[in-house]
């Protein structure tokens, strides 16, 4: 039920027939939980929470430094040495106190990835590297859970959905992140953020697409990204689309599969 003050808040959400009442009701239902409160979680956290998402879930184990705000809008100049969790949790409060938010000023490590995951229906994955990336999408799939994740280069990004646990309208298994990347590179062939640069504007703008994205999977309007990869290239501003399907071979969800727990992560 929307309080007053709430059809007030979303009542640009709630003219929408692609939302209504009953898609901002689900918005206030929903639980969901953003791996990350950096680049691409800071626009995640604020959008969603504006939308009215009602539980936001935020992990992070990382403090806010000075170089952080080029892009991390979500925290102040006056947050610098404060827990990420912490100060995201403060901007949402400003922002939307109908939401509710649940740090976890934590590294997302195979020992504790399940049991969180699981409190959430669905994950937004801001991570900044493929450990964690694959780490998040293996535990997605172990515990049937939906995940919209998005990377960032220094002048590009994508972005995609991954519902690896359903099958699509005429039965087939839906892909999983190892179908679309079956091995992470080999180690130290990209470059980190702090070494090769990031655009802030860029962050931004996939963030924003994610909590789209999320609140598209949320309330069930439109074509989804699930075996879809969108790609961004911020030096032309050019869209580009790749299509990817399931591979049978592919470990996780395979015909064979190899991986039936999180044991191989470390």
């Amino acid at each position: 039920m929307l309080t007053p003050d709430e059809l007030e808040r979303y009542a640009r959400h709630i003219v929408l027939r692609e939302v209504g009442g009953p898609g901002q009701a689900a918005l206030k239902r929903a639980r969901v939980l953003v791996i990350g409160a950096g680049g691409l979680g800071a626009p995640v956290l604020l959008y969603l929470a504006a939308a009215g998402v009602g539980t936001l879930g935020v992990v992070d184990d990382d403090t806010v430094s000075l170089s952080n705000l080029q892009r991390q809008v979500i925290h102040r100049t006056e947050d610098v040495g404060e827990p990420k969790t912490a100060s995201a949790a403060a901007a949402v409060a400003h922002l939307n106190p109908h939401v509710a938010v649940e740090p976890h000023p934590l590294r997302l490590t195979a020992a504790n990835a399940l049991d969180l995951i699981g409190r959430y229906d669905i994950v937004a994955d801001g991570s900044d590297n493929f450990a964690t990336r694959y780490l998040v999408s293996d535990a997605c799939y172990l515990a049937g859970r939906p995940l919209v994740m998005a990377t960032l280069g220094t002048f590009d990004g994508s972005i995609t959905t991954i519902r690896a646990h359903q099958t699509d309208a005429e039965g087939r298994p839906n892909p999983s992140y190892r179908c679309l990347f079956p091995e992470p590179p080999p180690a130290g062939t990209i470059p980190t953020c702090a070494e090769a640069g990031i655009l802030g504007a860029l962050a931004g703008m996939l963030g924003s697409m994610m909590a789209l994205e999320v609140i598209r999977e949320i309330v069930g309007f439109g074509e989804g990204l699930v075996g879809r990869l969108l790609m961004v290239d911020a030096r032309s501003l050019r869209f580009e689309t790749l299509s990817y399907g399931w591979d049978p071979d592919n470990p996780l969800s395979g015909r064979n599969p190899t991986i039936r727990d999180l044991s191989a992560h470390t």
